[in-house]
């Protein structure tokens, strides 16, 4: 399969755009460019996962129906593939991008030429830079990426964030994994989704099942907090209050 790169991707989608433009509305691109952008930070994977609440907020939309009906247009169009649909509005899809080129005869080109030669006629004199060289004095920050710290691991994103649900992990994990940090320090990743999550709360965006649906895997050797009491089997209820005991009396 030919690698994939924005450059190609983007020159090909607004080609197809300046030929069919009865199809198109400006949510089509916003979403189609931050797909581009989500395969790019995960290194050009073939198929990946498309987190519904992570694009619904970066392209700035709130209706699951106004997201689904776009990313359908994206399949309908030939730009994207559908590897697996998500099962609700919750989970992601698993996608694939397209790299293929459907205009005909390059009408956005002889368009563009056409404007430029008529802007060039009208143009007395302009500034151009001496030499082709690129002036750049600063140096481009480090990106540090989420994907490459240890909580990729969804065992120690888990074990890092004991009181949460497994709702509430499922969905701030999905959320992160296009996170990135510029700069030279090692970011502390579960401070950054401790303190969105808290921006969510007080907002009221987003609302979880406070109560974990499981208990944690050392369960019998530990003291339980009351909502994890609640999840102890009732048979087991006796014998973990004896084990508690015998535990705190090193027996």
């Amino acid at each position: 399969m030919e690698q994939l790169n924005g450059y190609d991707l983007s020159r090909n989608w607004f080609d197809w755009c300046f030929e069919n433009p009865e199809k198109i509305k400006p949510v089509h691109t916003a979403m189609y460019f931050f797909i581009i952008e989500h395969c790019n930070r995960l290194g050009w994977k073939q198929k990946f996962g498309l987190p519904t609440t992570m694009v619904k907020e970066a392209i700035g939309i709130s209706s699951y129906n106004t997201y689904i009906n776009t990313l359908n247009d994206l399949v309908d169009f030939g730009f994207v593939k559908m590897i697996e649909k998500s099962k609700n509005q919750y989970s992601s899809n698993i996608i694939a991008l397209s790299n293929f080129n459907k205009a005909t005869d390059k009408a956005l080109d002889k368009a563009l030429i056409k404007h430029s030669i008529k802007q060039s006629e009208s143009t007395d004199s302009i500034d151009k830079q001496v030499n082709n060289k690129q002036v750049n004095n600063k140096q481009t920050p480090k990106k540090i990426l989420f994907s490459e710290s240890e909580f990729i691991d969804k065992a120690k994103f888990r074990d890092a964030l004991p009181e949460w649900s497994i709702e509430k992990l499922r969905y701030y994990y999905e959320a992160v994994l296009t996170w990135s940090n510029e700069g030279n320090k090692k970011p502390n990743w579960i401070a950054t989704v401790k303190s969105w999550e808290r921006k969510d709360v007080a907002e009221g965006k987003i609302k979880f099942n406070t109560l974990k649906t499981e208990l944690p895997k050392n369960w019998w050797n530990m003291d339980l907090t009351p909502d994890q009491w609640k999840l102890v089997p009732k048979e087991k209820v006796q014998e973990k209050e004896n084990q508690d005991i015998r535990r705190k009396m090193g027996i």
